[in-house]
């Protein structure tokens, strides 16, 4: 499902500032090379968190699911001096990648790729963030969130990606059930962030929908 109209999608790029010729670079080749090229972020959602992380100047940043390293690099643009961004990535190829394009980034001492299972990685990571990144397995969004908030800091920020999943928890408006694991999932997400009455939160119709979540 298209979510956003092409026209409207090309236009708002036409209008945004351009991101780094590395990012060009990971861009072109993950879509020349990847079998899911499409979970990239994508100039404007890439300069949306870029934007994010220079207002809210992060001292710590956890991201979950870091592909082909996009994202984590629009993400370390905010970092304070003394700052580091931690990504978390499951597949060694797309690690290995990442990787890469991180040795030849000017962030390139503040980013520590961790590899492996998410959810076994983020309780052993003793940090206190400021900002945070959900964009791995959709199934898991909820856990994720479970064992991330308590160690957000007051006012922190918290990001998820894919909230609309391609438009398949849409015909929960309809009064119908929503189909497929990963729908499921991020339906599950939906309505634990819904009810959860210690952040603040907005959804943005940006790309396959993001979550924006502040902790009070």
């Amino acid at each position: 499902m298209e979510m956003i109209e092409p026209l409207v999608q090309a236009y708002a790029e036409r209008y945004s500032s351009a991101l780094s010729p590395l990012l060009q670079e990971i861009a072109d080749f993950t879509a020349k090379n990847h079998p899911e090229a499409q979970m990239l972020s994508g100039p404007l959602q890439g300069k949306f968190l870029q934007l994010l992380s220079l207002l809210v100047g992060p001292r710590r940043v956890l991201e979950v699911g870091t592909f082909t390293g996009y994202s984590a690099l629009c993400l370390a643009e905010g970092l304070t001096e003394d700052g580091r961004l931690h990504t978390l990535e499951l597949r060694n190829e797309d690690a290995d990648r990442a990787e890469a394009y991180f040795r030849r980034s000017e962030h390139r001492d503040r980013i520590v790729l961790h590899r492996g299972n998410a959810l076994a990685i983020i309780p052993t990571l003793d940090e206190t963030w400021d900002l945070v990144f959900i964009d791995a397995d959709k199934v898991n969004y909820a856990e994720y969130y479970k064992m991330i908030l308590p160690r957000v800091r007051k006012g922190g920020l918290i990001v998820a990606d894919n909230i609309f999943f391609h438009g398949e928890v849409l015909p929960v408006m309809e009064g119908k059930a929503v189909s497929g694991k990963n729908a499921k999932g991020i339906q599950a997400f939906n309505e634990l962030i819904d009810a959860d009455q210690s952040v603040e939160k907005v959804m943005v119709t940006l790309r396959d929908g993001l979550f924006l979540i502040r902790k009070k």
